[in-house]
């Protein structure tokens, strides 16, 4: 079991490629298919299937043992994963309140509680997800950069985050632009190490 730290959150992401990223603690979540296989395709949120339980055990495994996250993954999904959006965040210290209330010493208690204040914490952090803004800070960069890039008037990225929404044409873009610059990074990776080789 990891270490377990009520300050510590779980973040969730999901790109504009589809990509799904779990964290813990800014740490990626172990997805420990070896305990619990129920989805051979990673984490996923805001439903009640495979991929979802799998985000449930893996979160309540992290902060309990792999007994309880057995048992619980079933309904720690159903009152809490398929309540996430997008983008999520989730505090260790809800997960354990929710762990708590339905240990099996205190069943007979209202586990109702806990979830409703769960589900309350979660909406709060949540916010109204804005395509381009999400973007933006994803590259760490601003409108008027993200027009630069694409090479369109800066109006036009303007309209796009006011409707909340991207053409197709400018979603390849912007996704041809996130690949060349992971690739980028792997490149000067490469000329780092090789440079490292060389003084050696």
């Amino acid at each position: 079991m990891a270490i377990v730290r009520n300050n510590y959150v779980f973040k969730g992401h999901k790109s504009l490629l589809g990509s799904k990223f779990v964290t813990y603690g800014e740490l990626e979540l172990p997805v420990r298919y070896e305990i619990f296989s129920q989805s051979k395709n990673g984490f996923d949120w805001g439903h009640t299937g495979p991929a979802a339980r799998q985000l449930g055990f893996s979160i309540l495994c992290q902060l309990s043992n792999q007994d309880f996250a057995r048992e619980h993954a079933l309904k720690f999904t159903h009152d809490i994963v398929r309540e996430l959006t997008r983008d999520w965040i989730l505090s260790a210290s809800d997960v354990l309140n929710w762990i708590k209330k339905n240990t099996p010493e205190i069943e007979n208690k209202p586990a109702n509680i806990a979830v409703a204040e769960v589900k309350k914490t979660t909406k709060r952090t949540k916010q109204k997800a804005n395509i381009v803004k999400d973007i933006c800070n994803e590259l760490k960069i601003t409108q008027k950069n993200l027009a630069q890039i694409l090479e369109v008037p800066e109006g036009t990225v303007s309209s796009w985050a006011v409707k909340n929404e991207i053409p197709r044409l400018g979603k390849k873009a912007i996704e041809f632009y996130i690949q060349s610059q992971k690739n980028q990074h792997i490149i000067d990776g490469y000329k780092s190490f090789a440079k490292l080789l060389h003084a050696s």
